[in-house]
């Protein structure tokens, strides 16, 4: 009886060991850590051997031999794509008084996620733009400004863009990439199953650490001061992935590695 009992005990111990497991976690692979990585959004060049991670536009080609990061930016409307927007999905385009919500910053339009159905009409785009990013050989996907809520003139929740995030994730595991969480440093995006972090200017925001202690090694950064580039080599680049760009990520513009 006791050996019986004993054997259920440990029967139910693994059972709660295997429901732990995310159920992606056999499917996707997360970027390699002691390497160095190129932020190429602004277009390609070539890399050189000692990086092995590259992100690109998601119509952009991956780079054969290195992990590719695939940059789709789900939570706002890239400025070259507005008339899709317009023209097609106006209605997820989030609105104050009629007008479109601008990123003053970068000009881009927030999309709204303050509501399932347009949550799920916002998937069902940003899917088919991941499915692509699978088909064409990324092996991983950055959804860009998780923290458009902050630009929203408190429109939109943080419990909104969780709510989207998290299906987003989903999306991206469906098809087997490896998801990135961008910005909003205080939240820890592993809680829907992002899977690592690209961290943009989290020396000079001070935050490196806060991504260190959700993802661990697994925290991709690009500076653009040169100052804070000098900081983040000096305090992070033993336990992640540092690069500076130039803020335009211009295809001849400034790229550095940590010495």
């Amino acid at each position: 009886m006791r050996s019986l009992r004993a054997a259920y005990v440990g029967l139910v111990a693994l059972v709660v060991v295997l429901a732990a497991v995310p159920s992606y976690a056999s499917t996707v692979t997360r970027p390699s850590v002691g390497t160095d990585w190129d932020y190429q959004l602004g277009g390609a060049r070539p890399v050189p051997r000692h990086v092995g991670i590259v992100e690109r536009d998601r119509l952009a080609k991956p780079v054969s031999g290195k992990y590719n990061v695939c940059y789709v930016n789900g939570f706002q409307t890239q400025v070259v794509e507005k008339r899709f927007w317009r023209r097609h999905h106006w209605s997820l385009v989030l609105k104050d008084h009629g007008k479109a919500v601008v990123d003053s910053v970068w000009g881009e339009w927030l999309l709204d996620t303050r509501t399932r159905a347009r949550r799920h009409a916002l998937v069902r785009i940003m899917g088919k733009w991941t499915k692509r990013c699978a088909r064409d050989g990324f092996d991983a996907v950055e959804y860009d400004n998780l923290d458009s809520f902050s630009r929203s003139h408190h429109l939109l929740t943080r419990a909104d863009n969780k709510l989207y995030a998290a299906l987003l994730v989903k999306r991206a595991h469906g098809v087997r990439l490896a998801a990135a969480q961008k910005n909003w440093a205080e939240w820890d995006g592993t809680s829907v199953g992002f899977d690592f972090a690209v961290a943009e200017q989290c020396a000079q925001y001070s935050e490196c650490g806060r991504y260190v202690a959700h993802y661990g090694r697994h925290v991709l950064a690009v500076e653009y001061r040169a100052k804070f580039f000098r900081k983040a080599c000096r305090n992070w680049s033993d336990r992640i992935a540092v690069v500076r760009r130039d803020v335009d990520l211009t295809r001849h513009g400034v790229r550095r590695w940590c010495p």
